[in-house]
Order: C-alpha cells, then sequence, then structure tokens
C-alpha cells in the first residue's frame, strides 16, 4: 500500500473519531445551556433507561413503580404485595402503550434445574395472566423462565434465597399494542 491510501485512511478515521458523538453538549450547544444534561437539567443519562424523574421512562417504572414481584418457596400465586406491584405496573403499562414487556421468571437454587425452570414459568405466566386481567394486552407481553440460572443473591441463606424467588418485567420500546 502507497502512502496516499494510508494517508486517506487515517484521515478516515480520525475524521469518523471526531463526529462520535454531535450532541455531547445536548441540543443547546457547546454552551451546554439546552438539552437533556446540560448543567440546568440535573441528570445525565447513562444507562439508556431515562431520567427516573420523568414518569415515562422506563428508569421510572424500575424505581417507582416496581419491576418485580417476590413468591414464597414453591409457589407461584402472586402474594397480596405482589398484586399491589403488579396493579401499579398494570397502570403504569396502560398508561403507555409504547412499551412491550417480557415476563421473566426466577427460582432459587435449591431444587433440580428442570424443577426451577418449571417453576419460573409457572411465575412468569401468573404475573402475564394477573396483568391481562388489570387489561393489558396480551400481544405486548411474553414469558421467558430462567429458573435458578439467574440469581440476585448467591449464597445459602434464606434471605439469599428469598431474593431469587421472583418475577421482573423487563420494558421494551416497541410494542404492538
Amino acid at each position: 500500500m502507497s502512502f496516499t491510501p494510508k494517508a486517506l485512511l487515517l484521515l478516515a478515521t480520525l475524521t469518523l473519531a471526531a463526529c462520535q458523538n454531535p450532541d455531547r453538549y445536548g441540543s443547546g450547544g457547546a454552551d451546554g445551556m439546552g438539552g437533556t444534561g446540560g448543567p440546568g437539567s440535573g441528570y445525565v443519562d447513562t444507562t439508556g433507561l431515562g431520567d427516573p424523574n420523568d414518569p415515562r421512562s422506563i428508569a421510572y417504572f424500575n424505581q417507582t413503580v416496581g419491576d418485580r414481584v417476590l413468591f414464597a418457596v414453591d409457589q407461584s400465586t402472586v402474594s397480596t404485595e405482589g398484586r399491589s406491584i403488579l396493579t401499579a405496573q398494570a397502570g403504569w403499562l396502560n398508561q403507555n402503550p409504547g412499551y412491550a414487556i417480557i415476563v421473566e421468571g426466577h427460582a432459587d437454587e435449591q431444587g433440580t434445574r428442570e424443577y426451577n425452570l418449571a417453576l419460573g414459568a409457572r411465575r412468569a405466566a401468573a404475573v402475564q395472566q394477573f396483568l391481562i386481567s388489570q387489561g393489558v394486552s396480551g400481544t405486548r407481553m411474553r414469558t421467558i423462565s430462567y429458573g435458578k440460572e439467574r440469581p440476585i443473591e448467591v449464597c445459602s441463606t434464606e434471605s439469599c434465597y428469598s431474593k431469587n424467588r421472583r418475577a421482573v418485567t423487563v420494558l421494551s420500546v416497541g410494542a404492538g399494542a
């Protein structure tokens, strides 16, 4: 390769690198006085989940509404506390029809892999049925079971096990509402 193609390749690489984030200062320009993430906003989204203070954001749903319900040992029946959380989720989902959801079913580390996959599936289905009963369209959601494969906590105490017996509602943009 001669010098000219190498120089052009280097120039192209440097040009693209300089253009990597054209909105890095927000829509207010380099003075930072406007747009999301400027000094006046107090919030910079580094997660892609949105501002937790914005009632339409995924971060708000996760932190304020609640994205998970917990279950008792070997149970897939939604508890009173779980129904309260799911009622709030249904209200939020009905007000924000642009989101689709995946309900993940999880189990603790006790029991066989097969048993826990089935239990996780029953937990996810219980959450899905509750949300449908609250008016959330079934076409917006799907379920998956991870069984004991994705624990939040790993140890051999009830405090850890209880956190792993859960169903988590995961939002994604672009629902076929």
